[in-house]
């Protein structure tokens, strides 16, 4: 493959990027925002600077990854690994409703502790009251009957921050809302049209991480204090190359988690691991932050639930991933475009 290399150096960087930045993602993987200045009403990168041949690269690459954990998943060596994952994770699947209780207690009591927070580090608040609200919530969970109040909670703060900081700034965090729906719902005891809470709760992550990724290419200027501090981040790729790669990676492990059994599965063991692995970097703040999202990955990947992988399945790859990164390209540029006015710019001509 020399002549890959000294031919094609903008495709050879786009191929290798991901393979070297999946060993050092940790420390991208926490939340920008909870560590660096932003600005969610700035101009957004013009989408032909995200489109660009290194992200057709990435974003192909992705597509192959996928299609072959498709294909391997409806062999008897995805059977044997599904099976090796149930033996694996039967704790965790028998106590899952305990270990997201016992987490969230714990983020509410760490949230108690720090004052000032609604729901994650960036959102302040002056409301003295709200910090001993999170302390109530936390009692709440102690017992299985009132762990609906607890999600009651959870929605009317997440209410409360959208009220102070807007409905673009929480679409960040539509987690909140799925860990209260799994919580009501298992208080209850229900599965509204035969919806399991953890499935309900699993898509609201693929959807809170798949928009974390619009955001890393839309303003990977917010990152560069960390990449300045921590060059070593980047793995010798450039800090353009390393956000798209970022992204594409991010995007990818989360349209994972509404995928196949065993694809999914194995999306949530790498989040987990990423997730885990920035805390060693970023330290209490980033632990407690991103608990909820961690245990809930957990409780994905614990769960045993299997369907048949068909044909269509790898074959829908394609146009489920492109339809996918299509709606929230859309979402993210045309909803900030109606709440602030910044024009979309594809090349020097602005779309709206």
């Amino acid at each position: 493959m020399w002549w890959l290399s000294s031919r094609q150096p903008g495709l050879n960087g786009a191929l290798l990027a991901p393979l070297a930045l999946l060993a050092g993602t940790g420390s991208a993987s926490a939340h920008v925002k909870w560590f660096c200045a932003y600005d969610v009403a700035g101009q957004p990168r013009g989408l032909e600077q995200v489109l660009c041949p290194d992200f057709e690269w990435l974003t192909g690459l992705a597509l192959v990854c996928l299609m072959f954990g498709c294909l391997a998943e409806g062999t008897p060596l995805g059977g044997a690994l599904l099976n090796a994952l149930d033996r694996v994770t039967t704790r965790i699947r028998t106590d899952t409703e305990l270990l997201v209780r016992a987490t969230l207690g714990f983020f509410l009591v760490s949230l108690w502790g720090l004052g000032g927070i609604i729901l994650t580090p960036e959102l302040k608040t002056d409301f003295a009251w709200v910090p001993w609200l999170q302390l109530a919530m936390a009692a709440c969970l102690i017992w299985r009957r009132t762990i609906p109040l607890a999600g009651a909670g959870l929605v009317f703060l997440f209410g409360l921050a959208t009220w102070q900081y807007g409905v673009f700034h929480l679409a960040d965090y539509p987690i909140f809302l799925g860990i209260a729906a799994y919580l009501v719902l298992q208080g209850f005891d229900r599965q509204p049209f035969g919806v399991r809470p953890l499935d309900i709760v699993r898509w609201t992550a693929a959807i809170t991480l798949m928009w974390a990724s619009i955001e890393k290419w839309a303003y990977p200027e917010w990152t560069a204090p960390l990449l300045a501090a921590k060059p070593e981040m980047t793995m010798g790729a450039s800090p353009a190359l390393f956000m798209q790669s970022a992204g594409v990676i991010e995007f990818t492990l989360a349209f994972s988690l509404i995928w196949t059994p065993l694809v999914r599965r194995a999306s949530a063991i790498i989040l987990t691991a990423i997730f885990v692995s920035a805390i060693f970097e970023f330290g209490k703040v980033d632990a407690i932050g991103h608990s909820g999202i961690i245990v809930v990955l957990l409780g994905i990947a614990a769960d045993d639930t299997r369907r048949a992988v068909r044909v269509r399945d790898v074959a829908l790859v394609p146009a489920g991933y492109g339809a996918a990164l299509a709606v929230f390209l859309v979402l993210y540029y045309v909803g900030h475009e109606a709440l602030f006015g910044t024009a979309v710019v594809l090349g020097n001509w602005p779309v709206i």
